[in-house]
C-alpha cells in the first residue's frame, strides 16, 4: 500500500503544479448551477487526474465533481473520489484558499488520501493505519479538553456560538478539515449537504491525525454511496467532539428535515 500512496502523491502534486501554472492567469469561467462556479482549469486538472490514477489502478471506479457519475462505481470496491480543485472560488479569485483533493476509497471508507495546496507550500499525505503528515512531518489534532475557547475557521459566528475563537477560513473544506488534522484549528462544522469529494481525502487526513469526524449530527461517514453525499461533516480534537454535536443537535436536527 505504501509504493501505491506515493504514486498518488506524485500525481496528485503534478495535478497541483499543472492548477499552480493556471492560477492567476486568463481562463474560461462560468456557474455550473447559480452559486456553483467552475473553471477551465477545473476540467483540465481532472482530465489529468483520469488519465494518471486510472493508469495507476484500473481496477478503480471514478467519483469527480467535473465528470458526470457513473453508477456502475457502485458495484466497485475501489473507488477514486477526487475533486480537481476545491475551493474554486478562492482559485478564480487569486486567492490561496485551494487544493486538489484525491482519495482512494475502499469498501466504503477511504484509505489513501492527498491533498495538494501548492498555493499555501503545502502537501497532506495520509493512508489509513499510517498516520498523517504536513509537508512530510507527522501532524497531531490538538488535545483541546472544553469547546469554549475553541478555535474554528470562520468569517463569522452565531451568537451562539460566540465563545468560539475565529481564524483564517481558506475557501476549500478539505483544508478547513486538515486545519483541525494538524492542530491548527479545533473545530469545523458544516450543517448543510455536501459531496464525497469535498471531503473524502481530508476525513481520513483528519482520523489519521487522531480527529474525530463524522456528520453533522454525530453519526460515521460513509463514501461510495448512490447520493454521493454526507449530511455535513464535523471534525474536531477528539475531547471536545461530544460537545460540539450537543451544540449542533437542533440546528442540524432542522437543517436535515428541511
Amino acid at each position: 500500500m505504501a509504493e501505491l500512496a506515493d504514486a498518488v502523491a506524485a500525481i496528485a502534486a503534478e495535478a497541483g503544479a499543472l492548477a499552480l501554472r493556471r492560477w492567476k492567469t486568463d481562463f474560461r469561467r462560468w456557474e455550473k448551477t447559480p452559486g456553483s462556479p467552475v473553471c477551465e482549469v477545473d476540467l483540465e486538472v481532472d482530465a489529468l487526474l483520469r488519465r494518471r490514477l486510472e493508469a495507476l489502478l484500473p481496477d478503480a471506479a471514478w467519483l469527480s465533481e467535473e465528470t458526470a457519475d457513473d453508477r456502475e462505481r457502485l458495484a466497485a470496491r475501489r473507488v477514486w473520489v477526487v475533486d480537481p480543485i476545491d475551493g474554486t472560488r478562492d482559485y478564480i479569485r487569486g486567492r490561496p484558499g485551494w487544493a486538489v483533493s484525491v482519495a482512494l476509497v475502499e469498501d466504503g471508507q477511504p484509505v489513501i488520501a492527498a491533498l495538494d495546496a501548492p498555493a499555501r507550500s503545502e502537501t497532506w499525505r495520509a493512508e489509513a493505519g499510517q498516520g498523517a503528515r504536513r509537508n512530510g512531518a507527522a501532524i497531531r489534532a490538538a488535545d483541546r479538553a472544553e469547546l469554549a475557547g475553541a478555535r474554528v475557521p470562520a468569517d463569522s459566528l452565531p451568537k451562539v456560538d460566540r465563545d468560539l475563537v475565529m481564524v483564517d477560513k481558506p475557501n476549500s473544506i478539505a483544508l478547513r478539515i486538515a486545519m483541525v488534522a494538524a492542530g491548527r484549528a479545533d473545530l469545523l462544522a458544516t450543517i448543510r449537504w455536501g459531496h464525497e469529494w469535498d471531503i473524502a481525502a481530508a476525513v481520513l487526513i483528519a482520523r489519521e491525525a487522531g480527529a474525530t469526524v463524522t456528520d453533522a449530527l454525530g453519526r460515521p461517514l460513509a463514501f461510495n454511496t448512490p447520493s454521493s453525499q454526507a449530511f455535513g461533516v464535523l471534525a474536531t480534537a477528539p475531547r471536545i467532539h461530544a460537545a460540539a454535536v450537543d451544540r449542533l443537535a437542533e440546528r442540524a436536527k432542522a437543517a436535515v428535515g428541511s
